[in-house]
């Protein structure tokens, strides 16, 4: 008996006798179910329903969800409950039960989920769409038909496959004001010129002077606003000059437009005899065409109060409200403090720092709150000003999660560490340890981030795709990072601890530690340690020293202290050091390597050219493959020049100060700056190592 059986058995209480309620609900353990697969088979068992029609790993949650849905509604699902079918077209298929209509054909058709859903909301309206549909059309498309004949005009004249959704939109829209949309009804014209056409008609604006495809739809909105411009400013002008300084008579007054027709004042001067009364006022008004937003409280008081040499406003339009811009919600920190905080002496508290934020699976993540619509406003013409819609934010990118059938919630894929770096999420696998890591406890390798709530004691090896944190230490041990090491106490070691990190290394100490990282090494102190990094060596805090070791950093070293009283050597290299010249190495060979490749690859797409006649012909697949991968490889070439171009940057931007001693620096220190040397032969307080004239010279801060 399975276990989705035994299951059934012991709900019904077939097993015991006993009532339904007083029996306890089981945990699935089978392997083959997710636990979200599980919760819509414990749905339907408690929802007294026949769960071996969906009880199959075959059928994801969303699609067993869909399934659940239509037995409990009592419909034939067996139309629909084939694992095949997205669940999306599992939905359509069940709305479209409920009312009697057959999606079956237009699925047969190669119509997609979205394509399915606007063919059944029209069928549901009782919409000849089956006259205008055709094979090879979108959703978007459709829906436009659709919305065509909901409205009763004539899609004909955009039913078309060749427009896409967004220029049959704008024809649509221009059947809808009655315009005459055979100006710009033309598959040449983009969806953006379309819309300045129409825009241009709806304002009755002669549109001919820039219906031109020649035109790009910038250029077309400049015609039509300085169009616009010139419609809505219709100030008063006598022997072309104003009314004001024309000739002083009875009845004088001016009434100026602005802000492009949404603003209409009025001004009386202050004339010995000038008598202006309401009605010369609603006169000019009415000559001017100007039939919205007009003030009458503020006529009668510019009237009745005599308010001479003021400016007035009298006439108002509304403004057109642009929508709100989409934004993502985030239900998780995105503002963790990455920077440990400060002590009192100056140094850093690494051992409370929160490494990262952690997310459980099917975690509601963010949710994206789509734009909003514009509202349309009117000028005093009464002319509709339309609004712009807001702008949508692309979908976030990254990796561990999922996107909900809503479209806009995203749900933690898994347990695991939460990132949002440059706008894309990524969450990965974490291993939790709550024990020390040792010899007796084996090698741990892992695809994610290891988290060790102990410490790393003698023969323990950690190596993670991602970060490594330790709570406590580490003492004579391996760790090998694709990310950072946070070690928050810190290693000691009798110099065979050893720690690479993909990123950066930071820790309260270092001891005896050898350590090599492409980001940054961080701590309190750094003692007798062999330090290998492509970035920066940062000791912070008043007692912070660098001692003893071998210290090679491409950005520089920042410490309070470097070495001590004892004289005690210690080796510091900076700028174009060993690591920094292996990696230019590493890069020429990548580059050549890819060098090789492109060539091989252009001239296979070469031959294959020069094979082709007219009697054969190259698939086109091979041909957009064969172009596919050039265009990759060079991409990728680009990417590497790009970084080795901020590689050798970096390094230069970080020659005028690349080692700094904010405390005191004693004797016995050697101080290298691209493969130049300077000896500290006595103490010194707060000073500067940099290069100038290629040599090392020392300046006081």
């Amino acid at each position: 008996m399975s276990n989705i059986e035994s299951m059934v058995i012991k709900m019904s209480g077939l097993d015991s006798g006993k009532k339904q309620q007083e029996l306890r609900f089981p945990e699935m353990e089978n392997a083959e179910y997710q636990k979200a697969q599980n919760q819509e088979i414990k749905l339907g068992i408690e929802e007294g329903l026949d769960v071996s029609v969906y009880s199959n790993p075959e059928f994801n949650w969303l699609q067993m969800e869909q399934i659940r849905m239509g037995l409990k509604d009592k419909i034939d699902v067996s139309v629909y409950a084939n694992p095949d079918y997205s669940f999306d077209t599992m939905r359509q298929i069940r709305l479209s039960l409920y009312s009697a209509i057959d999606l079956m054909p237009y699925l047969d058709r190669g119509f997609t989920d979205d394509s399915l859903e606007e063919i059944r909301l029209a069928l549901l309206d009782k919409l000849p769409i089956d006259k205008w549909l055709d094979d090879n059309m979108c959703g978007p498309q459709i829906h436009e038909v659709r919305i065509g004949l909901c409205e009763q005009l004539d899609v004909s004249v955009y039913s078309d496959i060749k427009y896409n959704w967004m220029q049959m939109q704008e024809i649509r829209l221009g059947l809808e004001k009655k315009l005459n949309v055979s100006i710009y009804a033309n598959m040449l014209y983009s969806c953006q010129q379309m819309k300045e056409i129409r825009l241009g008609l709806e304002a009755g604006l002669d549109v001919s002077s820039y219906s031109s495809l020649v035109l790009s739809a910038t250029d077309m909105k400049k015609k039509r606003l300085s169009l616009l411009s010139d419609k809505t400013t219709k100030t008063s002008i006598v022997n072309g000059r104003e009314p004001l300084l024309d000739s002083l008579r009875k009845n004088e007054f001016v009434i100026s437009i602005e802000d492009n027709g949404n603003k209409a004042y009025a001004y009386i001067p202050w004339v010995s005899g000038n008598i202006v009364m309401k009605e010369d006022i609603y006169h000019d008004l009415e000559r001017r065409e100007i039939v919205f937003g007009i003030k009458h409280e503020a006529i009668s008081d510019l009237i009745d109060k005599k308010r001479m040499n003021e400016k007035i406003l009298i006439a108002e339009g509304i403004p057109a409200q642009r929508g709100s811009d989409g934004w993502f919600e985030f239900f998780v920190r995105l503002d963790l403090p990455r920077i440990p905080a400060p002590l009192p002496d100056g140094g850093v508290d690494y051992v409370n720092i929160e490494a990262f934020e952690m997310v459980d699976k099917d975690e509601k993540i963010a949710v994206y709150h789509r734009a909003g619509k514009g509202t349309d406003g009117k000028n005093i013409y009464g002319e509709t000003i339309h609004a712009d819609n807001g702008t949508e934010k692309k979908p976030l990118r990254g990796e561990g999660f999922v996107i909900a059938p809503d479209g806009v919630t995203y749900l933690s894929r898994m347990n695991g560490k939460f990132e949002y770096v440059n706008d894309r999420i990524i969450i990965t696998n974490v291993l939790v340890v709550n024990e020390d890591v040792t010899a007796v406890t084996g090698r741990l390798e892992v695809d994610g981030t290891v988290h060790v709530f102990g410490s790393v004691y003698s023969g323990g090896y950690i190596k993670a795709s991602g970060d490594i944190i330790i709570e406590h230490n580490v003492e004579t041990a391996r760790l090998i990072a694709g990310g950072n090491v946070m070690i928050k106490k810190g290693s000691c070691s009798k110099n065979d601890c050893f720690i690479e990190a993909g990123g950066e290394v930071s820790g309260s100490f270092f001891e005896a530690a050898n350590i090599k990282a492409r980001g940054n090494v961080k701590a309190n102190y750094i003692m007798k340690s062999n330090i290998n990094t492509m970035g920066k060596v940062i000791v912070s805090g008043s007692k912070g020293v660098l001692l003893g070791g071998t210290i090679c950093a491409v950005r520089g070293v920042d410490t309070y202290n470097l070495g001590n009283s004892s004289h005690i050597k210690t080796y510091l290299e900076v700028g174009r050091t060993e690591l920094y010249q292996k990696e230019q190495e590493e890069y020429a060979e990548r580059r050549e390597k890819l060098l090789n490749d492109l060539m091989i690859l252009e001239k296979g797409w070469k031959r294959v050219l020069q094979g082709v006649t007219a009697d054969k012909e190259i698939p086109r697949d091979t041909l957009r493959r064969m172009h596919a991968n050039i265009t990759a490889k060079s991409q990728e070439l680009a990417d590497l020049d790009a970084e080795v171009s901020k590689l050798v940057n970096m390094t230069d931007q970080n020659m005028n100060m690349p080692v700094c001693v904010r405390g005191r620096a004693y004797g016995g220190s050697i101080i290298v700056i691209n493969a130049i040397k300077y000896m500290l032969s006595s103490e010194v307080y707060r000073v500067v190592f940099k290069l100038r004239n290629k040599q090392v010279v020392m300046v006081t801060l």
